[in-house]
């Protein structure tokens, strides 16, 4: 019992380090990109991993955690993927209103659903699915507002929701399969991931701004906010791999709806950002839809740690019995040759 409180217990410091380090890190960069004019989002985050990959090595130097080989090959095309899947969002978000943005966001979880049944075998009650049909119900009352269609930033959108889908499924199944942790995965891909934003990113972000990123006025505040959002951005990156390998990419982003209905209160309670009745009302509805995926996760899980408790007497009988009758017949036949 005192294992399985420990793990839940790290599952729940996960959580918190996610959504605090998140949250921290959308109200500065909306500080750095709509009060400073800072509107790089794809070069600031090559500079993110660049960070965090530094911050893991010293950690490493330090003996914070033992570094373990991943096949390179594996690495490479994980990170890349990755990188991609945020390039491919932030184009997204460029070329369609906000409201259809927020839409591919919602679409994500439906889709990580469908793939892991079909690909991973991986089965969800219905009391599961409904919850999150509340929940993103509620997620989209709050934050989708307008529609508008496009063919090219359909086709973005798509890209982005398989590619963020797979990626988030491989960060879990690497974890596990490979038996590595979140640090040591997140150690080896990150440079990956930093390098392929790094290149892109300049071009994606002058595309979408009619800016470039190297002649702009860096005044010392600028640099200090980025200073900031880069090591708030080293505990977003190693909470979420941490969350997505300790539970699931559904849970996961099940986490980042939270995140978006506190963004939004704390918009309009910090930065006084516009707050309708319906963001109220889709608030409540998500977070009834949270709490009833979290109630039934809870369950499923007591269930089947339950399960495998009481299987584990049976195994061990099944084990021994054939030792013990087997010891008893060569005593018998001893007995019986005497």
């Amino acid at each position: 019992m005192g294992e399985i409180s420990g793990y839940q217990l790290g599952v729940m410091g996960a959580l918190f380090l996610s959504v605090a380090s998140s949250v921290s890190i959308v109200i500065c960069n909306k500080a750095l990109m709509s009060n400073l004019g800072f509107q790089f989002a794809t070069t600031l985050t090559s500079w993110h991993l660049m960070v965090t990959y530094c911050s893991l090595h010293v950690a490493l130097r330090l003996n914070f955690f033992e570094n373990k080989p991943i096949d390179l090959k594996t690495v490479i095309l994980f990170g890349m993927l990755n990188g991609v899947s945020i390039g491919l969002l932030n184009l997204s978000l460029g070329f369609n209103s906000i409201g259809f943005y927020q839409m591919t966001k919602l679409a994500i979880i439906p889709f990580t659903v469908m793939l892991e049944t079909i690909f991973l075998n991986k089965q969800f009650s219905q009391k599961i699915k409904f919850s999150l049909s509340i929940l993103l119900l509620g997620v989209g009352i709050a934050s989708v507002t307008d529609l508008q269609l496009n063919f090219v930033g359909t086709i973005l959108s798509l890209l982005a929701i398989i590619t963020t889908c797979i990626g988030q499924i491989l960060t879990n199944t690497i974890q596990k399969k490979l038996n590595v942790s979140s640090t040591q995965l997140l150690y080896q891909s990150a440079p990956f991931q930093s390098a392929i934003l790094f290149v892109t990113g300049p071009f994606v972000d002058q595309f979408l701004t009619n800016q470039n990123v190297f002649s702009y006025n860096y005044s010392p505040l600028v640099v200090g906010f980025i200073v900031l959002s880069c090591l708030i951005a080293v505990f977003v990156n190693f909470s979420t791999f941490l969350v997505i390998g300790k539970t699931s990419p559904v849970t996961y982003q099940v986490l980042g709806h939270l995140k978006t209905c506190l963004v939004l209160a704390f918009g309009y309670t910090l930065l006084h950002d516009p707050f309708t009745s319906r963001n109220i009302v889709g608030i409540l509805i998500a977070v009834v839809g949270m709490g009833m995926y979290s109630y039934f996760c809870a369950n499923e899980t007591k269930r089947k740690v339950i399960a495998d408790v009481s299987t584990m007497p049976q195994m061990k009988e099944r084990d021994t019995t054939p030792l013990l009758a087997s010891h008893l017949q060569d005593k018998e036949s001893k007995d019986s040759v005497v």
